[in-house]
């Protein structure tokens, strides 16, 4: 449980750093660089991952796909953080798990049982629950915690078929995919630099450090959760999906005194049933 505890934590913090670098005004597009700089560097380093192994029957569209996919979702997450809080953004973020088990319906003809049926149609009503503010009608902020819903929901697929390839290591698709995404940052970086002749400072290369710590920690944790239940993944689902959740709306509520009406928690409650009723339905 240690393992899952820790990942849910890294998970939240990243919201938490850029909650925070909010106030110093940094640049997002230089820190979501220097976090793929030092998440590749992680990874290179704990997974050894044998690039060698990448040929053409790799799955190089999956792997680019990801690789623009990823820190563009990014800059949504860290949009919406900054407009609606860390609460709704982490709530959209996790219920995004809907688009996949749709995906899963609709595109590959898996059946449902009723459980899940139920688990989704609650899930829909907490993602309106969470995100629904009377000010918002009519504003465009609403779009950024609902392009972070699609955005991680699409990602959550790929990366999907990524695990199925298995002539490759995940953790080598993972380095693949993290070098991807840094080369699309570094184009996004170097041309706003030159137009609007920005410079590298180091709040963005510090705040970068502890974004790719914390994303890499979150994801070797969540392996190794993965790995100590391997015979009940449904614990890690279930832990991993209500932890963020629950710790981010505490340290939201808490830390940064955002405010929710009482239909946003009523959304917060159903988002945490949902979730049972999906993991019930395994």
């Amino acid at each position: 449980m240690l393992y899952l505890f820790l990942s849910v934590i890294c998970s939240v913090s990243v919201g938490v750093v850029f909650k925070i670098a909010k106030s110093r005004s940094t640049n997002a597009k230089q820190i979501v660089l220097f976090n793929y700089v030092f998440a590749l560097l992680l990874c290179y380093t704990v997974f050894s991952p044998e690039v060698e192994k990448i040929n053409t029957e790799a799955p190089l569209f999956l792997y680019i796909s990801l690789g623009v996919l990823l820190p563009v979702v990014f800059m949504f997450l860290i949009t919406s953080i900054k407009n609606i809080g860390i609460v709704k953004t982490d709530a959209a973020q996790r219920l995004s798990l809907f688009v996949s088990i749709l995906a899963a319906w609709l595109v590959f003809g898996e059946i449902f049982s009723l459980i899940k049926l139920i688990g989704i149609v609650i899930g829909f009503l907490a993602l309106f629950c969470v995100l629904y503010k009377t000010s918002d009608i009519g504003n465009t902020n609403l779009k950024y915690p609902i392009l972070v819903f699609l955005g991680f929901g699409v990602i959550d697929i790929l990366f999907k078929k990524v695990a199925a390839f298995t002539l490759v290591s995940y953790t080598t698709s993972l380095f693949v995919i993290f070098a991807i995404a840094l080369l699309i940052m570094s184009i996004i970086v170097v041309y706003e630099n030159l137009k609007f002749k920005n410079t590298i400072e180091i709040k963005n290369f510090i705040f970068g450090l502890l974004v790719g710590c914390l994303n890499f920690g979150n994801i070797l944790f969540y392996l190794k959760a993965h790995q100590f239940y391997s015979t009940n993944p449904s614990t890690v689902f279930a832990g991993m999906n209500m932890g963020v959740i629950f710790l981010g709306s505490v340290v939201g509520i808490i830390a940064f005194k955002e405010k929710l009406s009482k239909l946003n928690f009523v959304g917060l409650l159903l988002a945490l049933v949902s979730i049972v009723f999906i993991v019930l339905s395994v």
